[in-house]
């Protein structure tokens, strides 16, 4: 788990499309004085494409493998990394971001994810097409408890308050 907890340098959020690692992970560079980094844009800047076209014209198989040759190549340190939805099917990948620093699991609802992303333009969601939404959730779910070190509940709350409680928790400060 957490080391040292009061010289965390890196933390990472992981969580479905729409959960907020963006928005949050802004919000936690600021407070923690770190860089930050949006691993879905590295993606897009080294293809040249969006997710969405990254999927169209190569297949989902072919955005994770993308998404591991980057999140096994950026630097991590003195970062707040937002991952794109997808990397927990990565052991290679999980294991870097762990021994980096904290890894966070921003839990949202069902509900609440699915009117998030449906109010959005497409999000390039790496998943077979013949999944719906939901069954992206239920596949994954498991996955992020199992590779989080810690799961915050963001249901309803405001992306400051919950970095402010990631920035406690991920430092140990609570």
């Amino acid at each position: 788990m957490i080391k040292d907890p009061a010289q965390v340098r890196t933390i990472s959020l992981i969580g479905m499309p729409g959960a907020g690692k963006s928005t949050v992970g802004v919000l936690l560079a600021k407070l923690a004085g770190l860089a930050f980094n949006d691993t879905d844009l590295e993606i897009q800047l080294r293809a040249g494409a969006t997710l969405q076209e990254i999927i169209d014209s190569r297949g989902h198989v072919a955005l994770r493998g993308l998404e591991e040759e980057v999140l096994l190549s950026v630097p991590l340190e003195n970062s707040i990394i937002a991952t794109g939805g997808s990397v927990v099917y990565s052991d290679r990948i999980m294991q870097r971001l762990r021994q980096a620093g904290p890894v966070i699991y921003l839990d949202v609802p069902l509900a609440a994810l699915e009117a998030r992303v449906a109010a959005a333009p497409p999000r390039g969601i790496a998943s077979d097409a013949s999944h719906t939404f939901a069954d992206i959730y239920r596949e994954r779910t498991p996955l992020y408890e199992r590779h989080a070190d810690i799961i915050i509940a963001t249901g309803g709350r405001d992306p400051q308050e919950i970095a402010l409680e990631i920035l406690a928790r991920a430092r140990g400060a609570s």
